[in-house]
């Protein structure tokens, strides 16, 4: 298109050059089809940005309606809304700022995800996402359109034509360029067709957690900020906006390959702000004596060649900002070191808990707390997600935002103990030390009659008496399906939430009775495999340095080996034996589930991890875990929503979608 100028550039390039340009990167917690709430707080944050004198604003991807919207993303009151809303109150409220705001939008009877650059109060463009993510947890082909690279046209938007397209910016001289979340990730980034133009890039992302992947994401802002010669400001989701996926935050900001700017990850609030004073001669001068670009894709060769898809405008971008002496830029952020895995963990699952309870308007949580790992691990997760939130909002602003009437954990978690005469003292002793570890309120049900009832009444039915070497499978079901009616109605008259415990290595197996201890509202642990589990609880009993610090009630878990207590104790039942070593389920579940490896492939890579093991035996725990995924996903298809913790998943409804029915192979 031909460089559109919504008012006269600025008339001198030499004054531009000389400018301080403070450039801003914001997180939010953003609720789908919540449009009023998200645009309240997304009108908060310019508010807050245009305070710290921020000239520039990048927010998230898809922020005006959340980004987990699916298949509500197809019904036209959602895009025509949110483009009203767009073209009104949030606008409006863009007075003073360039702000980078994302929204769905329908353009040629085609769905979009879209960024819309809004300057001093007007839309000067939208830009279209080139690049959608199909892989993992993300479907975006499913609801949008990639738009065409260097293709731009005319909408109408609010009563006025805007751009929309592939756009580019010259705002009173500052070159802006946007990438979208996944444009960044490819080999070839979309922002380096506009490299040697651009002085600054936006990216709204909406990019999901999982353990490890932070840093991979600090490379590529830091790498993306240096090739193209840029400041690289990039903007994130944060909390569990929709239920399954986890957003960590952590906005960046890059310049010359180096991090210049770290806002909070795994905040509670509302949202972050970070930001840095960029200078835009400096940046020029670097690329000009770096340059290793190539003219063409329509962008400025360094010569002053202008693009074609180029929105010139008259903006905000005005101010001269002071920097400190003989620095290049003036950084606001919160230092931030590179954090373990376990804390990772501990920190993604106390937000995903505090935000699912806040959004299912719940008063707290309710667990069976057997004496094992899992849900143990659970406990302790919930003390230290009321810990860590308080210490950030404080306990007022706790209560207001959860919609919570106590902030005391024996009003937060009520764990219940349901014995039957399989369960051993030892379990018991270790249950009732991590409630009052954690403060947690503790109560002892047993559900013998219960079990005898139904055992009593099925052998009626069938006319014979039910035992262990005809019925062993029968007699441990309904063991855990006679706890989960009286969890419920705990659960159930407290307004609280009631947690499933399992995790993902029982889940890729089936190893759980459906209507008994995969009885729940959500699975915290199902996105991450038993082996970790162990080590994270073994560090959340010794070296966590963080919240309510370490826990050694959890050591009296670590007594005795994991197990169902569901057959006679003469029996001397454990999950391992029943199954399989945790570490080795963990390393076929990654060949077969997350590397799509075939059989013999993944034999070849079980016996590499695990040298000092027989071939046969080997190969009988592969041929196992096959024949039980296969069985087993009928189960998973079933289990409660769980947060997306690692970089895989067994989750049908987000990542590992597989037949009910399948055959060898």
């Amino acid at each position: 298109m031909e460089s559109r100028e919504l008012s006269p550039a600025s008339k001198s390039a030499s004054k531009v050059a000389r400018k301080v340009v403070r450039i801003g990167a914001a997180t939010l917690n953003q609720t789908p089809l919540d449009v009023d709430g998200n645009s309240d707080r997304v009108v908060a944050m310019m508010a807050k940005a245009r305070a710290a004198g921020v000239q520039v604003l990048v927010m998230p991807e898809l922020c005006l309606t959340g980004y987990g919207c699916e298949d509500a993303f197809f019904r036209p009151g959602l895009s025509t809304s949110v483009m009203d809303i767009l073209a009104g109150r949030v606008a409006a409220a863009s007075k003073g700022l360039v702000c980078a705001v994302g929204l769905p939008v329908v353009v040629e009877g085609s769905l979009y995800n879209a960024v819309a650059v809004l300057v001093d109060g007007k839309i000067a463009g939208i830009n279209a996402k080139r690049r959608l993510p199909r892989e993992g947890v993300h479907y975006e082909p499913r609801w949008f359109t990639p738009w065409v690279d260097g293709r731009s046209i005319q909408i109408e938007c609010g009563g006025a034509q805007v751009p929309f397209g592939d756009l580019v910016y010259e705002i009173n001289g500052a070159r802006i360029a946007l990438e979208i979340c996944e444009e960044a990730w490819g080999a070839v980034p979309a922002a380096a067709a506009a490299a040697g133009f651009a002085d600054i890039v936006l990216n709204p992302s909406a990019s999901h957690f999982a353990i490890g992947k932070h840093e991979t994401r600090e490379h590529l802002v830091a790498n993306n900020s240096r090739s193209f010669g840029v400041y690289y400001v990039y903007s994130n989701l944060v909390g569990l906006e929709a239920g399954r996926i986890i957003y960590d935050g952590g906005a960046m900001i890059a310049c010359d390959g180096k991090m210049i700017a770290r806002g909070r990850r795994f905040s509670f609030d509302d949202g972050d702000l970070v930001f840095a004073d960029a200078q835009l001669d400096a940046v020029r001068s670097s690329k000009m004596r770096k340059r290793s670009f190539t003219a063409g894709h329509g962008v400025s060769d360094g010569g002053g060649n202008t693009p074609g898809n180029l929105c010139v405008i008259k903006g905000v971008v005005e101010a001269e900002l002071d920097v400190a002496a003989g620095g290049q830029f003036q950084a606001h952020a919160i230092p931030q070191s590179e954090m373990p895995a376990h804390e990772e963990f501990l920190r993604a699952c106390a937000l995903g808990l505090f935000d699912y309870l806040r959004k299912s308007r719940s008063q707290g949580f309710a667990l069976s707390l057997s004496g094992g790992c899992d849900s143990s691990v659970c406990a302790v997760l919930v003390a230290q997600m009321r810990h860590l939130a308080i210490a950030e909002l404080g306990e007022a602003e706790f209560l207001r935002r959860g919609g919570l009437k106590s902030a005391s954990m024996d009003s937060l978690l009520l764990c219940a103990w349901q014995a039957t005469r399989q369960s051993s003292a030892a379990t018991h002793d270790a249950a009732r030390a991590v409630a009052a570890a954690t403060g947690a309120r503790f109560v002892e049900i047993n559900v013998d009659a219960a079990v005898d009832f139904y055992v009593g009444q099925a052998a009626r039915v069938l006319g014979r008496n039910l035992d262990w070497q005809h019925d062993d499978l029968s007699l441990q079901n309904i063991q855990a399906r006679a706890r989960a009616p009286m969890i419920w109605l705990l659960a159930n008259a407290g307004n609280l939430l009631l947690l499933t415990t399992a995790n993902r290595s029982e889940a890729a197996v089936g190893y759980t009775t459906m209507d008994g201890d995969s009885a729940g509202g959500l699975a915290p642990l199902a996105g991450i495999d038993k082996a970790f589990l162990l080590e994270w609880a073994r560090w959340a009993a010794r070296e966590c340095g963080i919240g309510i610090g370490p826990v050694s009630a959890l050591e009296t878990v670590f007594a005795q080996p994991p197990t169902a207590e569901l057959r006679p104790p003469s029996a001397r039942q454990t999950d391992e034996s029943d199954l399989m070593p945790y570490p080795v389920l963990k390393k076929i579940e990654a060949c077969r589930v997350r590397d799509k490896l075939e059989l013999p492939e993944t034999c070849a890579a079980v016996m590499d991890a695990f040298p000092d093991q027989p071939e046969n035996q080997i190969r009988a725990w592969v041929k196992r875990f096959d024949d039980l995924w296969r069985a087993s996903q009928w189960k998973r298809e079933r289990f409660a929503p769980s947060f997306h913790l690692d970089d895989f998943s067994v989750d049908p409804k987000t990542f590992c979608r597989f037949p009910i029915f399948s055959g060898q192979g």
